[in-house]
């Protein structure tokens, strides 16, 4: 795994805080120093806690548990997605829905009901539906897709969640509590970092910061996969030698 520099992470902005006036206190033995009023964070200090949560995620990973992104902040949703896919995990990069995961059961029936118009839509013999009723289809379906395709293949609750800016998506970090789902997330100087299992603190507002981290949890979690791959075969392989 190719750990970022520090020089790297400096160049990337991941230093820059909030201004001093919007600090959460609960941040000070992250922070560095402070200059012109803004809070400077503690590079170390991330360089760490990037550590703790990517072995943390690998050993997800090696498990076969799922770990679902959430950013909904237009310059890290791209980012967030990309990432996610790439190593077949959930995300949620549109908005989260209050009860996306106390509430999974609803969930789940939204997700079969925007499959079941890709269905009908899909199906071009279909002479039963009239062009506006195929419009309209085609809509709803655009909207549920925006919102939940990020979770299409989600069949039960992930075992972690890895968020961009804890602040913001608050109402994710309270829904992880209640079900016990262990929590990642980038932390600003605005943030309290208690409120996560694993938090880095990093500026969460600059896309060059959030891919910089993003992209080291992503090999993290490859690796995790790669680990997972190659004991599934050796023991495939010890199976047949017994044979």
């Amino acid at each position: 795994m190719n750990k970022p520099t520090y020089k790297e992470l400096l160049d990337a902005g991941v230093h820059f805080g909030h201004l001093k006036k919007k600090w959460n206190p609960s941040m000070s033995p992250y922070i560095f120093t402070e200059r012109k009023g803004i809070h400077i964070i503690d590079l170390n200090k991330t360089l760490e806690s990037m550590d703790r949560a990517a072995n943390a995620m690998r050993q997800i990973a090696k498990s076969g548990r799922k770990i679902m992104f959430v950013a909904t902040k237009k310059q890290a949703r791209d980012i967030v997605a990309q990432a996610a896919l790439s190593v077949e995990m959930p995300y949620v990069t549109d908005r989260w829905l209050g009860g996306m995961m106390t509430n999974f059961a609803t969930i789940r029936r939204s997700i079969k009901k925007m499959n079941s118009i890709e269905k009908i839509l899909s199906d071009e013999t279909a002479t039963n539906i009239t062009k506006k009723e195929r419009l309209m289809l085609g809509r709803e379906k655009e909207k549920l897709e925006r919102v939940l395709g990020g979770i299409a293949n989600l069949n039960r609750i992930p075992s972690a969640i890895f968020i961009v800016d804890i602040h913001h998506e608050h109402i994710a970090v309270k829904e992880s509590h209640k079900l016990g789902i262990r929590t990642f997330g980038i932390v600003d100087t605005n943030s309290n970092p208690n409120e996560v299992d694993f938090p880095i603190p990093a500026n969460d507002d600059a896309s060059k910061s959030v891919e910089i981290i993003v992209n080291y949890m992503v090999e993290a979690i490859k690796q995790g996969q790669e680990e997972r791959r190659k004991a599934k075969s050796e023991q495939e392989a010890a199976v047949v030698r017994e044979e």
